[in-house]
């Protein structure tokens, strides 16, 4: 593990991490987050672009707790990729457009569609260990909304865990790239852009005002907190599904890079749009139940062993999440809360297989998935199993052009924080590792090109709108973040702060939303922001006063560092929170992932995104 320092240098056993530093005190690029996205930045930066004659520079990434632990590590199904003869990445760029929902920005996609296959091609090339049939050719699935069968898996439902595994330890083999772990982003240090520079006035037209200089971290085991200087900072933190009580998400995912970067003053956009994936199980963890299963032919019942989504869509089952999702939901609804169930047994009966068949099937290709049911006490070869919808992805983030560039000169976003444009307002299924990569990469390639006097180039946010009612909303809207106040409860335990976060995001931000609701969550989180920032500073102040060398009896306990990472994450989950309501509240239509009770049609006017920032 490498650890923090107060001299501002890195200690790094070299057994765990490689690397080659450059002048200590020396600004550098520096990558927070190590999923896919950040993985694929790091690696950018540090091997360049050979093609182009760019040559390759040092890199700091920095993660949060353990290199591996990431929403990549968790994610079950594939990555989408059109890289067979039967396929077309234009294709693959349509379906991902219709799944979008009007709001998706075309120019993206296709940045997504043909660099990503690109990027999965390398994988492979790398040795990544993709499923194949016996003869060596790549296995491949159907999932929801897509035309062709094109999602590549490796370890049946375990994608993520070895792509993650298999790419972390290429970064951790590559010179340049020097790993911190157990570092928590507090937050960004930025200064000013000078206003008598030559690029002045294309920074202000652009509405970029300040540059990042550095990054702000707590030592998340010896509580110690220093700055990172750094001109250029590439944000892959991921998503943030602890907003909500269910989730598919892992602990880490607290939206800490965008809510830094919205501190910050950078835009960000379409937060209304949250992904709740349609089958979570519904008792224990929530442990993602993968719609690779549905693409496999499993069935989803009510208790009453009705199925119910062949009189919804006709693609049943197989229909985009946000319609299986909202769908489960109202059975559930109607049924007194309870869950609804998914029937793999249905898979058996479309494959001609006998019960010993079945299970043999679920067992080698849904390993984790198939160990995790039955250590719950569930035989899903035999019986449906209960599911639930559960937050998954986060299709909004911190704003971006197509090199990842951000409002702020020299931050750039990629993966589930950042807001591309490739998603629209309905993720398409296994479209989330494949931007992790294209944009991780584009990510690192524009830190090494950048000059300091780069600005980003963002896409109109018109989506498939193009009227004045339209322009206006696209105008950048402020929202005032309330001050810390002194007078709050900062006594509070911060897991039971973060209860009542999860609560007011589950039942007024959530699967199903109205202007009740959201008026409740929003008022109820602005007094959230305030004590979380209280308690975040709080806990801060207290760990600076204690002494990091040899006075055993008051230096920070385990439960001392625990408490006030829970405190900065609160702080976090409070403010985006917030900005979600907010934009939900804003948006008087349902389309994608958003779902008004009160407003269930679309209205072609808001057929676009909207941004937000700082006021």
């Amino acid at each position: 593990m490498t650890s923090l320092t107060q001299d501002n240098t890195t200690t790094t056993p070299a057994k765990e991490t490689s690397s080659t530093t450059g002048t200590p005190g020396e600004p550098t690029i520096a990558v927070i987050g190590a999923g896919i996205a950040g993985l694929s930045a790091a690696l950018a930066v540090a091997n360049g672009d050979p093609d182009a004659g760019l040559p390759g520079q040092h890199v700091t990434l920095i993660t949060k707790t353990d290199l591996v632990e990431s929403n990549t590590y968790h994610a079950q199904g594939g990555i989408a990729a059109a890289i067979f003869p039967d396929d077309d990445p234009k294709l693959h760029a349509k379906d991902t457009l219709a799944a979008g929902a009007g709001l998706c920005e075309p120019k993206a996609v296709d940045i997504l569609t043909r660099e990503g296959a690109e990027q999965v091609r390398r994988l492979i090339g790398a040795g990544v260990r993709f499923d194949k049939h016996p003869d060596g050719t790549l296995l491949r699935g159907l999932e929801a909304a897509h035309s062709r069968s094109r999602v590549v898996h490796a370890g049946g439902d375990a994608t993520g865990k070895i792509v993650e595994l298999d790419v972390s330890a290429i970064a951790r083999d590559t010179p340049n790239i020097h790993i911190i772990e157990h570092a928590f982003v507090v937050d960004l240090v930025t200064e000013p852009i000078d206003t008598h520079s030559p690029a002045a006035g294309e920074a202000r037209a652009a509405g970029v005002t300040s540059a990042v200089r550095g990054v702000r971290l707590f030592d998340t085991v010896t509580g110690e907190q220093r700055t990172l200087a750094c001109n250029r900072v590439i944000l892959a933190t991921g998503g943030a599904g602890r907003l909500y009580p269910f989730t598919t998400n892992p602990q880490v995912a607290t939206g800490d890079g965008l809510a830094a970067a919205w501190r910050a003053g950078a835009q960000v956009a379409d937060l209304e749009f949250y992904q709740f994936h349609p089958t979570a199980l519904g008792v224990g963890e929530h442990f993602l139940i993968s719609e690779a299963v549905r693409g496999e032919g499993a069935t989803l019942l009510n208790e009453r062993g009705e199925r119910y989504m062949t009189a919804i869509d006709p693609r049943a089952e197989l229909a985009p999440r946000d319609v299986v999702a909202r769908e489960n939901f109202r059975q559930m609804m109607a049924q007194g809360g309870r869950p609804v169930l998914l029937d793999a047994t249905a898979i058996g009966r479309k494959m001609g297989l006998d019960q010993a068949g079945l299970t043999a099937f679920l067992k080698r290709r849904f390993p984790t998935i198939d160990a995790y049911t039955r250590s719950m006490g569930f035989d899903w070869s035999r019986e449906p199993i209960p599911v639930t919808p559960a937050a998954h992805y986060w299709m909004g983030g911190i704003r971006t052009d197509v090199w990842a560039r951000t409002s702020i000169r020299g931050l750039y976003a990629a993966g589930e924080c950042a807001r591309t444009g490739v998603q629209g307002a309905n993720r398409l299924a296994s479209n989330s590792l494949l931007e992790g990569l294209a944009y991780g990469r584009r990510a690192g390639l524009a830190a090494l090109r950048d000059t300091d006097a780069a600005v980003w180039q963002p896409q109109s946010l018109l989506g498939s709108a193009a009227n004045a009612q339209t322009r206006e909303i696209t105008e950048p809207q402020t929202l005032a973040i309330p001050s810390p106040d002194t007078q709050v409860d900062t006594d509070a335990k911060p897991a039971d702060v973060r209860d009542a976060i999860e609560q007011t995001m589950w039942h007024g931000v959530g699967v199903l939303r109205d202007a009740d609701g959201l008026g409740h969550a929003q008022s109820r989180l602005t007094g959230l922001v305030e004590q979380t920032q209280t308690q975040a500073q709080a806990a801060l102040s207290k760990m600076a006063e204690k002494p990091k060398t040899n006075a055993t009896a008051s230096m920070p306990t385990p439960d001392d560092i625990a408490n006030t990472v829970t405190s900065l994450e609160n702080r976090n989950l409070a403010t985006i929170g917030l900005i979600a309501a907010t934009a939900a509240l804003a948006r008087t239509e349902s389309r994608g992932a958003h779902a008004r009770t009160d407003f269930p049609d679309t209205d072609s006017v808001q057929a676009c995104s909207r941004p937000f920032i700082r006021g």
